[in-house]
């Protein structure tokens, strides 16, 4: 059973919205932030990545990079770029990639359904990036940005979406610079989707583990300090967006090695030709899950997993990047633990096969491993068994917007 609470918006006066509405703060360093928000005082990067407030070098973790935020967060309600909406509300997102669409709806889940793994996970997070995320939040007194949430697709609530969509005009309605739409509606009558999500067995984190994990440190803290709480007070839910499964778009995570681990190209190709089925000459993108496409030595070639590999019934040891981890990371490269290595980046797949390339013949020395993406229905069935993906194995597009939606607490 999946609680979904309307709350009372904190979001763009409609003019402002484009102006306002940003790239999480999790997908650009402190620099791109900066030049992103050059010459825009509304752009929403001065609150999550309020370090670009501050002098240069200045400590992105510290007490006066938090103060920084609220202040900014401030500024925006204060010069009217944002408003409280004066009653509580869900809202329905659209998001337009290209041919894609998807459009999720927007409110306030359970932290105790979080805590309690009513909410399944399917990533391992860090302490540090928690509390960072916490202390912001504690801040600015608000969750400034959404989680990306799942579910399977249930045929009511989808019903209820489009007729809603169908019959209203948008709140918003603007395409970024990056030409992905994004399109809102108010929701003011909220019973019959909160009693449709009512029904929903279960809801996946899809992306936003830090995000999540740090609102249920947020709830604790503030539970510890508030007389009397109820259970009933803001900091008990985070701000989601719930798309359904079908609709979600899921591009590779792909690896690049950054040399041989002391072999030559000649060498591996040996090597993995021995255990694996090694053809030169493919597509830099593989034709389909248990396959790899491998750049080394200025030509793409097609590894073929063992079918014993692809049937694992583990849901996670059958999944590609396991099988190339177990396969040819860690036997053949000395990728023995890809989280902590400083010897592999991960490139998601929005930036094409090309990045690889560039990324290889730069150094000249490595190797680079072009992945089928993971599916819906792995990242549920991972999450249903109560197991992580492995690092870096996910990557979803478009991107939530932030700014469009804060929950204060």
């Amino acid at each position: 059973m999946a609680t979904l609470r309307p709350f009372r918006a904190v979001r763009p006066t409609p003019e402002c919205a484009e102006r306002v509405a940003s790239v999480p703060y999790d997908v650009v360093g402190t620099s791109e932030a900066a030049a992103l928000a050059a010459g825009n005082p509304f752009s929403f990067l001065r609150v999550i990545r309020p370090e670009i407030q501050l002098p240069p070098g200045a400590d992105p973790h510290s007490d006066e990079a938090y103060a920084e935020a609220a202040r900014s967060l401030g500024r925006l309600l204060t010069e009217g770029a944002m408003l409280r909406d004066p009653r509580p509300a869900l809202y329905l997102y659209r998001q337009t990639m290209g041919s894609h669409q998807q459009i999720g709806v927007v409110g306030c889940c359970s932290v105790d359904e979080y805590d309690r793994d009513l909410i399944k996970k399917h990533e391992k997070t860090r302490p540090d990036k928690e509390e960072d995320r916490m202390r912001h939040i504690l801040a600015i007194n608000a969750q400034p940005g959404p989680v990306f949430l799942t579910y399977r697709d249930d045929a009511r609530i989808n019903a209820l979406v489009r007729s809603f969509v169908e019959r209203e005009d948008p709140l918003y309605d603007f395409v970024a610079e990056d030409g992905v739409g994004h399109t809102v509606w108010r929701v003011l009558q909220t019973d019959e989707l909160t009693a449709a999500f009512a029904t929903v067995p279960a809801l996946y984190v899809a992306d936003g583990h830090h995000r999540s994990a740090s609102a249920s440190r947020a709830r604790a803290h503030r539970h510890h300090s508030t007389p009397n709480p109820t259970g009933q007070e803001e900091f008990n839910f985070f701000l989601s967006v719930l798309f359904p499964a079908s609709q979600l778009q899921i591009l590779p995570y792909n690896r690049v090695v950054h040399d041989l681990n002391g072999s030559t190209a000649e060498q591996l190709l040996t090597d993995l030709g021995y255990v694996l089925d090694v053809r030169a000459g493919a597509e830099p993108t593989p034709p389909g899950p248990g396959h790899f496409s491998m750049y080394l030595a200025g030509q793409w070639y097609d590894i073929a997993a063992p079918q014993e590999a692809i049937d694992d019934p583990d849901p996670v040891q059958s999944l590609d990047a396991s099988i190339l981890q177990g396969l040819i990371l860690g036997p053949h490269l000395g990728i023995d633990d890809p989280r902590t290595s400083s010897r592999i980046d991960f490139v998601g797949g929005i930036r094409g096969t090309d990045e690889l390339v560039r990324r290889v013949e730069e150094r000249g020395d490595g190797v680079a491993f072009s992945l089928h993406a993971v599916t819906i229905e792995q990242l549920i069935a991972v999450s249903d068994a109560g197991l992580v993906l492995p690092p870096k194995s996910t990557w979803f597009e478009p991107k939530l917007r932030s700014g469009l939606f804060v929950h204060e607490i």
